[in-house]
């Protein structure tokens, strides 16, 4: 009895980190090569799309990580310099993803969803992903600010309706959950 339990927890392992691995290569193919660069810091892709619904449906600590894996590996395919800071952003993009996305469990699921995405990405990637940026470009910080708030007020709403599309289907959802063990 014992043995099988372990052989299941296992495979259950195994599924997550496949299911991660996966969505972490899709965030590195949205990001960096399906992504639509106008100059050297702004790009709209939906990249941070499988990072958040890693932090939503396998909770903050693997959202992280699928957020970091994505962008370190991404980086090094496409020859860019890793910026500590934005890999930060990364990380903290599953991170609150998953964090938040818990704490509103409560709320409705369209709630729910479009708080989880504004705040995230508006600390993740307006502000910390941000500040990488003007401080590897040597730009003002305000001034990359309001373009990249631009940005992801466009890119937020379309993820967010993708992944609440995504999040309400209950059999998808369930297959999730399966996965967290």
């Amino acid at each position: 009895m014992k043995n099988e339990v372990s052989k299941k927890r296992l495979r259950g392992n195994l599924r997550l980190l496949a299911v991660s691995a996966f969505l972490a290569a899709l965030s590195i193919v949205c990001g960096k090569y399906l992504a639509l660069s106008l100059g050297n810091v702004l790009r709209f892709s939906f990249e941070n799309l499988p990072i958040l619904l890693s932090g939503m449906m396998f909770g903050p600590i693997t959202g992280a990580l699928v957020g970091v894996v994505a962008d370190v590996i991404g980086c090094v395919m496409v020859a860019y310099p890793i910026n500590p800071l934005v890999t930060l952003g990364a990380a903290c993009m599953g991170l609150f993803g998953g964090l938040l996305f818990r704490v509103t469990k409560r709320l409705p699921l369209l709630r729910q969803t479009c708080i989880t995405v504004i705040v995230t990405h508006f600390v993740a990637s307006v502000i910390i992903k941000t500040y990488g940026l003007a401080q590897y470009y040597d730009m003002p910080f305000h001034v990359l600010m309001l373009w990249r708030l631009l940005n992801y007020v466009i890119v937020g709403v379309v993820e967010w309706l993708l992944l609440y599309t995504v999040l309400k289907n209950q059999a998808l959802r369930r297959r999730f959950e399966s996965l967290r063990g």
